[in-house]
């Protein structure tokens, strides 16, 4: 069996997990962190393969990746947790909740309800992206050092590149060019996932989407017909990663989504 992932620890409040999106790392979140961890005890991991988190012994399917983040939550002493994540993160968040280990979940363009072309063309771009950063890999460190090398490296992902920071610069790096299990993840977890179960969600779910994401425009709002009482927030000018473009309106759904949760688990008992 693997060991817990790697994770970072920040601030006070009830617990909140950051997942990360396949091609990035902890760092993905640096924006948002600052905002965070003034009302939540933050874990923010690396998931399998990438920064200080090792690969899994095991095929790295939704499923098998979720009970690596479970492991972590419990060697953390922390039972149900807030989540924020995004793409195949938000995924892991919706797993986790199916699971009955979430309070509440901010699910930022969710992967696993593309249609089979879309995840040809997913497929394809997230190999180029992989090509292109191993190949680029000495550049990188330099170039996280400007706005403009920013912009360059991270302008598919999104829509303001050039305000971020150097951290999600070298995410970027660890996630895609340093990754030790990129093409099995990319097969098992993003591929060919199919969600099953999301009906038995039972905790606030709120479904994320920026507007000039083209990677997965599609396929958020497919979310909310399975899972109940889930709602759909679009991000106006934020791309697919969008945790720098709209840092304090994000900060905000969160925790606008823990507050629902009270009040859900009021009704509840």
């Amino acid at each position: 069996m693997t060991a817990p992932l790697w994770a970072s620890r920040s601030g006070s409040g009830d617990p909140l997990l950051l997942l990360h999106g396949m091609g990035s790392s902890h760092r993905d979140f640096d924006a948002v962190l600052p905002g965070l961890a003034k009302r939540f005890d933050v874990l923010n991991v690396d998931l399998p393969g990438t920064g200080r988190s090792p690969a899994l012994d095991e095929r790295p399917t939704v499923a098998a990746i979720t009970d690596a983040v479970e492991r972590t939550l419990d060697e953390a002493g922390l039972d149900r947790v807030h989540v924020l994540g995004n793409s195949l993160g938000a995924r892991l968040g919706l797993e986790l909740a199916r699971r009955g280990r979430a309070r509440s979940v901010v699910a930022i363009a969710p992967s696993g309800l593309n249609v089979p072309p879309e995840r040809i063309v997913q497929g394809a771009g997230m190999a180029l992206a992989r090509v292109v950063m191993r190949t680029a890999q000495p550049l990188i460190e330099p170039l996280s050092r400007s706005a403009v090398g920013r912009a360059a490296m991270l302008f598919p992902l999104k829509a303001r590149p050039w305000s971020t920071s150097r951290e999600e610069a070298i995410g970027a790096r660890e996630g895609f060019a340093d990754s030790r299990d990129y093409w099995r993840i990319l097969l098992w977890a993003l591929l060919l996932d199919v969600p099953r179960g999301m009906d038995r969600i039972d905790c606030p779910v709120t479904l994320v989407q920026g507007t000039a994401d083209w990677i997965a425009s599609g396929q958020t709002v497919r979310y909310l017909p399975w899972i109940p009482g889930s709602r759909f927030r679009p991000l106006l000018a934020a791309g697919h990663a969008p945790q720098s473009d709209r840092p304090e309106t994000i900060v905000r759904i969160v925790e606008q989504t823990a507050a629902r949760a009270a009040e859900w688990e009021t009704r509840r008992n």
